[in-house]
C-alpha cells in the first residue's frame, strides 16, 4: 500500500495554509467542466498549469469552507432540558444544530485519488465545549461511582481535544464536484453520513472499572458423606421383625381347589378348632390393624377376610369315595351334602 502523505497544514493546532494539489499529466473532463461553472471571471483552463493554478486560488481563499455535515445535538445536560408536551418546543429549546465544517488542504490526482478535509477552527471549539459540558455531565451521570471516575473523565476530556483537533476526512476526489463559487461546497451523494458516523465515533464512553475477581469460599457440607454405597438409605429406627407362629405347611390350604382325594377311613379335620382367627399372620405390620374382620355363616360363602381361603375338595371327589353319603366338615363351620350340590358339581368320568 502506498504511503499517503499529507501537508503539515493537515496536522493537529497547525494554522490553515493554502492546499497542496497534485494532478495528472492529463485532466479529467468533468474537473474542467466544474471549474468552468464555479468562476465568475472566465479564465483559460487549457492547461494542467492552468488547472492547478485555479484550483489553489479557489480553494485556498478565506470563504472556501465546505459544510461536510451537520449534528443535531442538545443544548444542556439531560437533567436541565426543557419539558414540554409539545414536541416542537421541546426540540427548538432543547437542541442545537452544528454544522461540521471543513477546508480543503491535500488534493491528489495521481496516486490516491483523493481529497482530504480540515475541520475548522470553529467546529473544533464548538465540539470541544459540548463534549465538555454537556456530554461528559450526561456521561457521569449514567454511570456508577468509583475514586477513579473523575480522573477517567478529565484524561476522556484531553483525549477528545487531541483525536478532533487530528481529524482529517478523507474521500474520494469526484467529491471535488460539489464545489461552488468562492471555494465553498458540500459533499454529495451521501458523503456526510460518512462524515457524521465517523464525529459521533470520537465521543467515546466512560466505562467503570470492571468487577475485582473475589475468591468465593464455599461453606463446609452438613451432610456427613457415607461410608458405603450400601447403607446410603437407613431408615433411624429399625423394625422389629414380624412374628412367625410355628403352624403345619397342610393346614394353609391355597386358594385353588386341590385336586387331592379324600377317603371315608381318613379323619376328618377339625377347620373350627385347629385353625383359629388368631393363627392368621397378617403380611402388613400396621399398628391400627389388629384382626380380620371374618363373617362365617352357616351355608357356603366366599369369608371376608385377607386370609387365605382354605381349599376345600368338591363333592364329586367325595361322592368317588364315599358313595351317596354325605361328607361333614367340622362342627363350628359348614356343611356339604352330595345331594344338595350333585347337580351342579357331577362330573362324567
Amino acid at each position: 500500500m502506498p504511503i499517503q502523505l499529507l501537508p503539515a497544514s493537515a496536522a493537529a493546532f497547525a494554522p490553515r495554509s493554502a492546499p497542496t494539489v497534485v494532478l495528472s499529466s492529463k485532466v479529467e473532463p468533468w474537473l474542467t467542466q466544474t471549474l468552468k461553472r464555479i468562476n465568475r471571471v472566465k479564465r483559460p483552463l487549457n492547461s494542467v498549469p492552468q488547472h492547478l493554478k485555479c484550483l489553489t486560488e479557489t480553494l485556498g481563499g478565506a470563504a472556501a469552507i465546505w459544510t461536510l455535515s451537520s449534528l443535531m445535538l442538545p443544548k444542556a445536560p439531560e437533567s436541565e432540558l426543557r419539558r414540554d408536551p409539545n414536541p416542537l418546543i421541546e426540540g427548538l429549546f432543547n437542541y442545537q444544530l452544528i454544522h461540521i465544517e471543513a477546508y480543503v488542504v491535500h488534493i491528489d490526482m495521481v496516486s490516491q485519488h483523493e481529497v482530504a478535509f480540515k475541520l475548522t477552527s470553529g467546529t473544533i471549539e464548538a465540539l470541544i465545549e459540548y463534549h465538555k459540558d454537556i456530554y461528559s455531565v450526561d456521561t457521569s451521570a449514567s454511570t456508577w461511582g468509583w475514586p477513579e471516575k473523575e480522573a477517567q473523565l478529565k484524561k476522556i476530556q484531553e483525549e477528545f481535544v487531541q483525536v478532533v483537533n487530528r481529524y482529517v476526512f478523507r474521500t474520494g476526489v469526484r467529491a471535488l464536484e460539489g464545489h461552488e463559487e468562492d471555494g465553498a461546497g458540500e459533499l454529495l451523494e451521501g458523503r456526510s453520513e460518512d462524515v457524521k458516523s465517523a464525529i459521533t465515533n470520537l465521543f467515546l464512553p466512560l466505562l467503570p472499572p470492571p468487577p475485582r475477581i473475589v475468591d468465593v469460599v464455599h461453606p463446609a457440607s452438613l451432610i456427613q458423606p457415607s461410608s458405603g454405597s450400601g447403607n446410603w438409605w437407613q431408615p433411624t429406627q429399625a423394625l422389629p421383625p414380624p412374628h412367625t407362629t410355628p403352624f403345619d405347611s397342610w393346614r394353609v390350604l391355597p386358594s385353588t381347589p386341590s385336586p387331592t382325594i379324600v377317603t371315608c377311613s381318613d379323619p376328618q379335620p377339625n377347620f373350627g378348632a385347629t385353625m383359629g382367627v388368631n393363627d392368621i399372620q397378617l403380611p402388613s405390620p400396621t399398628p391400627s390393624f389388629s384382626q380380620p374382620y371374618c363373617t362365617s355363616s352357616q351355608y357356603y360363602s366366599s369369608p371376608q377376610c385377607s386370609a387365605p381361603i382354605p381349599a376345600l375338595p368338591f363333592p364329586s371327589m367325595l361322592a368317588q369315595q364315599c358313595g351317596s353319603s354325605a361328607a361333614t366338615m367340622g362342627h363350628g363351620g359348614f356343611a356339604w351334602s352330595y345331594n344338595d350340590f350333585a347337580p351342579q358339581y357331577a362330573t362324567t368320568i
